[in-house]
């Protein structure tokens, strides 16, 4: 009971950052009608690879002579900082089986790796209530990206509706619901220097892990140094 427990918390704790999820999704629906990506591969896109910011990267360099390889790279770049999130899930996995987390890990995404992240903390939760969450999320971008496309001929613009502002409104609220006090700061300072300053000097996506790394070894060495 307590892990169909988990598995539906898990879904209902994702519904209300579900709207946002819903509205970045809608936009990336309109950007495959502009690219010329076709109803059914956007499903296929949403089903197995499942990461908002990559999908957008992909659909961004989709061309109708498509550098493969191009896009590949582009993908796991973005997507390499998945290492450090499947890093911090470990307590939640230590008594799972490698089959279990191959099949929950799919489903993972920075908005229920979050969620799940604080809960966790307050509460014993099993890898169901992250998986729950994925659910949802994978439900709600479906629609949205779906409803998006359908939309597509009549939106050609997704600023003019303040739908560009989704994507950044999202993060902004994991980033706040994630604060911890004052001992947040300088870490975080840190991977905005480090993703700007990359983001200037370096093609691609190589920001995101440059920031995300220089911010988790700040924490870390911080971390150590109020020990001592």
């Amino acid at each position: 009971m307590s892990m169909n427990n988990d598995l539906r918390n898990g879904f209902i704790a994702n519904m209300p950052i579900g709207l946002s999820v819903f509205t970045y999704g809608s936009v990336l629906g309109i950007l495959c009608v502009q690219k010329g990506v076709t109803l059914h591969e956007l499903i296929f896109m949403n089903l197995f690879i499942f990461a908002g910011s990559a999908q957008f990267v992909m659909v961004d360099m989709w061309t109708s002579s498509l550098d493969i390889i191009g896009i590949i790279t582009a993908a796991l770049m973005i997507n390499l900082r998945y290492f450090l999130i499947g890093a911090s899930l470990h307590p939640l996995f230590i008594n799972s089986s490698k089959t279990e987390k191959f099949k929950y890990m799919h489903l993972v995404a920075d908005e229920n790796w979050a969620v799940t992240i604080d809960k966790a903390k307050r509460q014993n939760i099993t890898p169901l209530f992250l998986f729950g969450g994925g659910l949802c999320l994978l439900f709600v971008w479906s629609l949205g990206t779906t409803g998006g496309f359908l939309l597509g001929e009549f939106i050609k613009n997704p600023a003019d509706y303040g739908l560009d502002f989704a994507f950044v409104a999202i993060f902004t609220a994991l980033c706040v619901n994630m604060y911890q006090g004052g001992k947040d700061i300088l870490p975080w300072m840190i991977a905005a220097l480090f993703s700007v300053t990359c983001e200037y000097l370096f093609p691609g996506k190589i920001y995101i892990i440059a920031g995300a790394l220089a911010g988790s070894l700040s924490a870390l060495y911080l971390n150590k140094e109020e020990e001592t």
